[in-house]
């Protein structure tokens, strides 16, 4: 199983790592340590702590001026596999992201809950915005 560090865990929640330390402090995410010391959070525990976030609203928005991009990187949250098609949703700090795609090209990527992935998303409208 894929684990992350606390600053990796911080990238793919969209907030701090001063942040996501303070939360592993309190207990609201499960820690482990690794051969140098290093604070660990299990893949499929970020997952679901990405999820609960999401849902309470907790996730920081980037207060910077942005324009919409195109990749969002974070973490597989749900698969869900049938004969030939596949769901995945990724959690990418505030935005959950649901793909279609083949059975093939999930077992291709080797995707699994906990890991990370980036969602990529094809458009012809682009949006600017100004905070």
């Amino acid at each position: 199983m894929q684990s992350y560090t606390i600053g990796q865990a911080a990238r793919l929640l969209g907030v701090s790592p001063d942040t996501a330390r303070r939360w592993a402090d309190a207990g609201r995410v499960t820690t482990h340590r690794d051969e140098g010391g290093r604070r660990l959070i299990d893949g499929v525990d970020l997952a679901a702590f990405s999820v609960e976030l999401a849902k309470a609203g907790e996730v920081e928005e980037d207060p910077s001026y942005t324009s919409v991009r195109n990749a969002f990187p974070g973490i597989v949250t749900a698969i869900k596999l049938g004969d030939v098609a596949a769901q995945v949703e990724i959690q990418s700090g505030p935005h959950r992201l649901v793909s279609l795609l083949t059975r093939e090209a999930v077992e291709e990527l080797g995707l699994e809950v906990g890991m990370e992935a980036t969602a990529r998303v094809k458009s012809t409208n682009v949006h600017v915005d100004r905070v």
